[in-house]
């Protein structure tokens, strides 16, 4: 007979090791990123835990031989009323693929899956649903099209470069811009940037990613530039999301890419791109990284540029509309916040 009670642990004191020990059994860590993080006790034996970082439900375990117990419920249930009382609806999962039925249970629906993760959606969430919702805000026309996702934390002339290429090269193309605000330019600066910087390219349709592209439901370590065994498995994932729901709704055959010469996590995305999308009769296009003094540009580059004050050196590297916007007041704050940080994004 179980005495089961289910806390929330204090990321102040040891109770974090305590947890991290008990996940390393399994296989699994603790990121970083938790905003909350519960366990059930039997006694002060710690025998299921669970996390939660915005929406997404992650770093869930329970001691083995006690599946079936009723702990994974009795965990989900008190982290999903935790969310909804923060007036957050809609909730993913990130589990192995073995764990999938513990959480069919508990109304949990499967969104994709790889050998090594499947993510799961619950409450309001619903991939389909929302994938038409974009369509339709988009107000794109039918036919076929190229497609590019970009993060542009800032926009550059490498992603200019890219943008142009595929304009030039289709009739028509529609830039994703990752809308997770997890970067140092805000989502409204980045997605204004990008409009201001391609309003002469007419074929050119800018649209918000949303959850389903390079989010924290998709594509976690993007933002937390983890290098660790589950980096192959999330960009999988994300692959597989844009080539089996985002792709076949707004009538995408083509997507491009820059060559990555200083990021693995970007490098290794792309790998899972040309690897997965063929199979949903996506071609995808690399190319060669636009240059300046023999270097790629890239908004890493930009960034350590305003945190050394190089505005000569950087002037080279992006348009003039993000030159502009960069000198102006309305920056201030970024390059406040720039100067102060060693974010990666």
């Amino acid at each position: 007979m179980y005495n089961l009670k289910i806390e929330k642990i204090d990321f102040n004191t040891g109770q974090r090791l305590d947890v991290e020990r008990f996940l390393s059994a399994f296989n699994l860590f603790l990121d970083k990123d938790v905003d909350c993080t519960v366990v059930a006790k039997d006694k002060d034996e710690i025998v299921g835990t669970c996390s939660y970082a915005g929406k997404i439900i992650k770093c869930f375990a329970v001691k083995k031989g006690l599946q079936g117990e009723g702990i994974a419920s009795k965990l989900i249930t008190y982290i999903t009323n935790d969310i909804f009382d923060k007036g957050i609806y809609e909730t993913f999962i990130f589990t192995k693929p073995q764990n999938y039925y513990i959480f069919q249970d508990l109304n949990y629906h499967e969104v994709y899956a790889t050998k090594e993760v499947v993510l799961l959606e619950g409450g309001m969430a619903n991939v389909k649903r929302y994938v038409k919702g974009m369509y339709k805000e988009s107000g794109l026309g039918e036919g076929k099209k190229a497609a590019l996702v970009m993060n542009c934390n800032p926009f550059t002339l490498g992603h200019r470069y890219l943008i142009e290429r595929a304009s030039r090269e289709n009739t028509q193309v529609v830039v994703f811009i990752v809308e997770e605000n997890r970067s140092l330019f805000p989502f409204e600066v980045r997605v204004d940037l990008v409009k201001r910087g391609t309003k002469d390219l007419k074929n050119v349709h800018i649209v918000a990613g949303g959850d389903y592209i390079i989010s924290s439901a998709t594509f976690p370590s993007y933002f937390l530039r983890q290098e660790d065994e589950r980096l192959k498995a999330y960009a999988k994932l994300d692959a597989g999301i844009f080539g089996k729901y985002i792709s076949p709704v707004f009538h995408i055959d083509q997507r491009y890419v820059g060559t990555e010469p200083y990021c693995n996590v970007t490098k290794k995305y792309n790998d899972a791109l040309l690897h997965v999308l063929p199979r949903y009769d996506i071609k995808v296009e690399v190319l060669q990284r636009f240059q300046q003094e023999g270097r790629a540009v890239s908004a890493s580059e930009v960034r350590r540029l305003i945190k050394l004050g190089d505005w000569d050196k950087l002037k080279r590297l992006v348009p003039k509309t993000t030159y502009d916007f960069l000198i102006s007041s309305n920056a201030k704050d970024i390059i406040e916040r720039i100067k102060r940080s060693d974010s990666p994004h």
